[in-house]
C-alpha cells in the first residue's frame, strides 16, 4: 500500500460536512495511511451536519504536527469554528513550512485563510466563500481540483474522488 507508514491529522469539530471527513479518512486509510481525528477534545463525539459521528482520538494539545505528513481540513460549518483555535493554526502553518499537504475543502478555506498561507496560490472552494479567499491575496479557480505545491482544495462533495486522489498523491511523493 503506497501510504503505508503515513500519518495524517483529520481536524474535526461540531457540524463539519459529513462526507468531506469520512470520505478522506476512508480512502486514505485504505491506502494504508494512518488517520488521527483530532479536536479540542479526546474522546469527545463531534456529530457532522446531516448527524454522522466522529470521534476525536486525541485533543490539540496531544499531538505534534511535526510527527505527521499531512492534514486535512473538512467543510461545513466546522472550519468556522476550528480557525478560532491557535493550535489549529499552527498546525496549519507548521505544515505549510514544511510543506507537508494540506487538504481543504468547501469551506475549509476559512481556516487557511486564518493561518495567513494563501497569498499568492491558486486555489478553490465553495463558491460561497470565493471573496475570502481572494481577499486572503489567493487566485481562485471555479474547478473540482486544484494542486499548487502542497496545498490541495477542492469545492463540494461531489469532488471527493478527484480531490482525495490528488491529495493522497501528494501524501504518496
Amino acid at each position: 500500500m503506497r501510504l503505508a507508514n503515513k500519518k495524517v491529522i483529520a481536524l474535526v469539530e461540531e457540524e463539519f460536512e459529513d462526507l468531506e471527513l469520512w470520505y478522506p479518512i476512508l480512502r486514505l486509510q485504505e491506502e494504508g495511511a494512518t488517520v488521527h481525528l483530532v479536536g479540542k477534545e479526546a474522546g469527545k463525539t463531534y456529530v457532522g451536519k446531516y448527524g454522522v459521528p466522529a470521534e476525536a482520538a486525541y485533543s490539540f494539545d496531544e499531538i505534534d504536527a511535526n510527527e505527521y505528513d499531512a492534514i486535512l481540513v473538512p467543510g461545513g460549518w466546522a472550519p468556522d469554528k476550528l480557525r478560532r483555535y491557535p493550535e489549529v493554526l499552527q498546525f496549519v502553518r507548521q505544515m505549510d513550512e514544511a510543506k507537508k499537504p494540506i487538504g481543504q475543502i468547501c469551506h475549509a478555506g476559512w481556516v487557511l485563510i486564518s493561518a495567513n498561507i494563501l497569498h499568492g496560490k491558486n486555489v478553490t472552494s465553495t463558491p460561497g466563500i470565493k471573496d475570502d479567499m481572494t481577499n486572503a491575496g489567493a487566485e481562485w479557480h471555479d474547478e473540482a481540483v486544484i494542486v499548487d505545491g502542497h496545498i490541495i482544495s477542492s469545492r463540494r462533495p461531489p469532488d471527493l474522488p478527484p480531490y482525495v486522489k490528488a491529495f493522497a498523491d501528494q501524501l504518496a511523493k
